[in-house]
């Protein structure tokens, strides 16, 4: 009895943790828009954010520098690049077309894209009826709330696309990592993720028109935005990821993902003043509803299954 109790509490906490770093991720959408907002462009703003968040994390993982083999260098390259560069400046640049509400949305599509490469790759891991179900449920939810800025905004499609390629980034970087996690410390696995994540968005620097000089991060706003960005919701969050991903799995992490969009309306409205409609209330609930309905099904038909 006591042993169930510590595995129920230890899984308590892997899911408190996903649901804290998707907080903080929601909320990195208008901290990236302020930035974007007061000079920054979003290659710039992507790679301030990273690199800041490596020297940190460099001053307490610095034992081994490469990994073990080529192979898994070539693996951390990938999780760079789409853990990193290619997600991030896809993300950003598609502020600058659409709703940052509308850009948390479409990139919340990343568990759907999760379970159906999983479940691709790996027939062991493959979705059961209640995982679908939830899911489903949770996908009707996320569209209604991508319409809700309709009555406001038209849908720029560049800015919605750039957001959907972020979103098929991170479904492949989960699958990436669930290679790494059972091989490699999660400090280790997020510091080679930021240092190559950073490397290769440096070439994208040389389509800049203009490189904004670093000392404009003295500004207060800026400073604290940046700040938070760095130490919470590159360090802290990718920290708990990569812990999470090898606790409870990349597809039950990944639903916590819907909860994203959640976070980023109600802090689009108050920061940005971004306009909710019923229809993102309803689509909000019903991503809550499909989050839970999943969970709860899963469990309920693991207990009756164990009772036959």
């Amino acid at each position: 009895m006591s042993t169930k109790r510590f595995s129920a509490g230890s899984n308590l906490i892997y899911h408190a943790g996903a649901a804290v770093a998707v907080m903080g991720w929601g909320i990195s959408f208008i901290s990236t828009k302020v930035l974007m907002d007061n000079g920054l462009s979003p290659i710039e703003v992507y790679i301030y954010r990273f690199a800041l968040a490596y020297l940190a994390l460099l001053l307490f993982c610095h034992k081994q520098i490469r990994s073990n083999t080529w192979r898994h260098e070539f693996i951390f390259i990938l999780a760079g690049l789409f853990g990193g560069s290619i997600y991030f400046i896809s993300e950003n640049v598609a502020l600058q077309y659409t709703l940052v509400s509308n850009v948390s949305l479409i990139t919340s599509l990343s568990p759907l894209l999760t379970v159906l490469l999983i479940g691709f790759l790996y027939r062991s891991e493959r979705p059961g009826k209640a995982t679908i179900f939830g899911s489903a449920i949770a996908f009707v939810g996320v569209g209604l709330v991508i319409f809700n800025s309709s009555f406001a905004l038209s849908i720029n499609p560049l800015g919605d696309l750039l957001a959907l390629l972020a979103a098929l980034c991170w479904a492949v970087y989960s699958i990436i990592i669930k290679q790494l996690t059972p091989l490699y410390s999660a400090l280790f696995i997020t510091r080679k993720t930021f240092f190559y994540g950073v490397l290769t968005a440096l070439p994208f620097l040389l389509i800049e028109p203009h490189v904004t000089s670093p000392a404009v991060l003295i500004q207060p706003k800026l400073l604290l935005n940046i700040l938070f960005l760095a130490l919470f919701c590159s360090l802290f969050a990718y920290l708990m990821w990569a812990v999470i991903n090898g606790k409870i799995g990349a597809v039950k992490a990944s639903n916590y993902m819907y909860f994203q969009p959640v976070v980023t309306l109600v802090f689009s409205f108050l920061i940005l003043g971004e306009k909710i409609t019923l229809i993102g209330v309803t689509g909000c609930a019903m991503i809550l509803l499909g989050v839970w309905l999943a969970d709860y099904l899963q469990k309920h038909g693991s207990r009756a299954a164990t009772r036959h």
